[in-house]
């Protein structure tokens, strides 16, 4: 990616981020998001994260999440889930999919606070792509084009950050539109 293209999209992702460090917050979900607060206690407010929320719970990770961390949280909303085919979000809910739902979970977080300018910036230094290992092992590409960001999976799964930069007492969430699945 030429360099006044990724400048372009770097300036589009702060944006999304909603601009500078002075700034407050995003809402998301229709409720404040605090940098006072750990992920866990963010999210349980956010109507737009309810099956995240369930899920993590369900996985047994919330003591985790809500741990000094640091996290990089690529948090899909209930309509990314919504997405899935029939009956997946159900089936990973059971106790017995207990090692599938950790392992798609901790797929979507990434170990340190990562920053809308920190994956700008990496991907400015890695010719136009991010590429970061999970919590779960397996690596995310981020990337921007047309002044949107991107997260693929590593099955080909592209989601777009919608909200970045929610700043948390423990890391930091990227609001994502899709399920990322680990290969």
């Amino acid at each position: 990616m030429k360099l006044s293209k990724l400048s372009a999209s770097l300036a589009a992702l702060m944006m999304v981020a909603g601009g500078g460090a002075a700034l407050a917050n995003p809402m998301v979900g229709g409720a404040a998001m605090y940098e006072t607060k750990n992920i866990v206690e963010n999210a349980v407010n956010s109507k737009d994260h309810t099956t995240l929320v369930a899920a993590v719970q369900a996985a047994g990770l919330v003591d985790t999440l809500a741990s000094p961390g640091p996290f990089t949280v690529f948090a899909p909303t209930n309509a990314a889930f919504g997405k899935l085919p029939a009956g997946t979000v159900d089936t990973l809910l059971k106790p017995e999919n207990k090692g599938m739902l950790t392992a798609v979970l901790t797929y979507h977080v990434v170990p340190g606070t990562l920053t809308a300018g920190d994956l700008a910036a990496n991907a400015q230094a890695n010719g136009g792509k991010a590429v970061l290992t999970t919590v779960q092992g397996a690596k995310l590409t981020v990337w921007g084009k047309d002044g949107k960001w991107y997260v693929t999976d590593a099955k080909g799964g592209k989601a777009e950050i919608t909200i970045a930069d929610v700043k948390q007492s423990n890391g930091v969430i990227h609001v994502v539109d899709d399920v990322l699945l680990p290969g």
